[in-house]
């Protein structure tokens, strides 16, 4: 049974019980992509807790630049666990019905996370940023109080910023098909299945975009053009070198993360010239790979971080 709510000028909006969830099946050899996601999952988790362990219980580690590492690893843990599991279920249980307040909640938070990864990336790179270009004055600018509020304002941001982005969706009427042809409840799959104007969602969408996503890479580039400007005024050569391999994997996970999602936003959201298919697997594949890759390829490499790690370990291996 549909749920009517009256709006201020007495028409109605109609809410369906809830949406099917369709993104994969039409998908050739998807329970190999399941297992990967699985695998993808399993990494996720373990690797992003272990470095969230390393940085709590080492004191010495309590420092604006770990303290960003930890806000990126809580992150990546969440955004992999609002979609991987449901996506799972789906594929094990053959139940792709998500009820209506769920669907707007799984939206809320895998959004607000999406966002507060795109923003943890563009802080790794404010934070090489302050050491590089202003060395003396690094302890002073960025302390662990102005990164605590760095933190806690870009998830304020985030939280309100998509809250109000997901409350509008409450305003839309799903009289005919609640088939979302994603791997969850997508934003634009969902507000296109309405049949009243969706102006105002199609607007908050783009916007968010660039404001979310184009926004923060924008600032990692500027930052990574003054960090060039600063290593090439560098007289010693092992000076820049060292300056730059600092850089190498905070680098990779950006190309990771923002080049495959503008890519895919641009060419299917706007241009509508990618296959919804390709859509669906390139989104869910540009969305779960870095939160698995990052503390692999970032954290773990950082020195303070690998050698606590390896310490972990041998301890384990002498006290099983």
């Amino acid at each position: 049974m549909s749920v009517f709510t009256p709006l201020l000028n007495d028409s109605l909006i109609i809410h369906p019980p809830g949406f099917y969830v369709i993104g994969f099946e039409t998908f050739p050899f998807i329970s190999v992509y399941f297992i990967f996601l699985v695998f993808v999952y399993v990494v996720t988790v373990l690797f992003n807790s272990l470095v969230i362990y390393i940085i709590t219980f080492n004191h010495r580690l309590h420092t604006p630049k770990f303290l960003a590492v930890v806000n990126l690893a809580v992150i990546d843990i969440i955004l992999n666990t609002c979609t991987i599991p449901s996506m799972v279920k789906i594929f094990l249980v053959k139940d792709n019905f998500v009820p209506f307040n769920l669907c707007l909640l799984q939206m809320f938070v895998y959004y607000t996370f999406g966002t507060l990864e795109s923003y943890a990336l563009a802080i790794l790179a404010y934070d090489r940023l302050i050491a590089i270009c202003f060395p003396l004055r690094h302890n002073s600018i960025n302390t662990l109080r102005s990164m605590s509020c760095i933190v806690g304002l870009t998830w304020s941001f985030a939280v309100g910023i998509i809250a109000f982005a997901t409350g509008i969706m409450t305003r839309l009427s799903f009289c005919s098909s609640v088939r979302v042809f994603s791997y969850f409840c997508d934003y634009a799959p969902v507000f296109r299945l309405a049949c009243n104007d969706y102006t105002m969602q199609w607007s908050t969408a783009s916007f968010l975009t660039f404001l979310l996503l184009v926004g923060p890479f924008i600032f990692i580039l500027l930052s990574y053009g003054s960090i060039l400007a600063t290593v090439f005024r560098m007289k010693s050569l092992d000076s820049r070198v060292k300056a730059l391999a600092t850089c190498v994997e905070h680098l990779i996970l950006v190309a990771v993360f923002y080049i495959p999602l503008i890519t895919v936003f641009t060419i299917g959201f706007y241009l509508r010239l990618i296959d919804a298919d390709q859509r669906v697997l390139s989104l869910s594949l540009a969305s779960c790979i870095p939160p698995c890759i990052n503390p692999i390829v970032y954290s773990l490499k950082t020195k303070e971080i690998k050698t606590r790690a390896l310490a972990l370990v041998h301890r384990m291996k002498r006290n099983p």
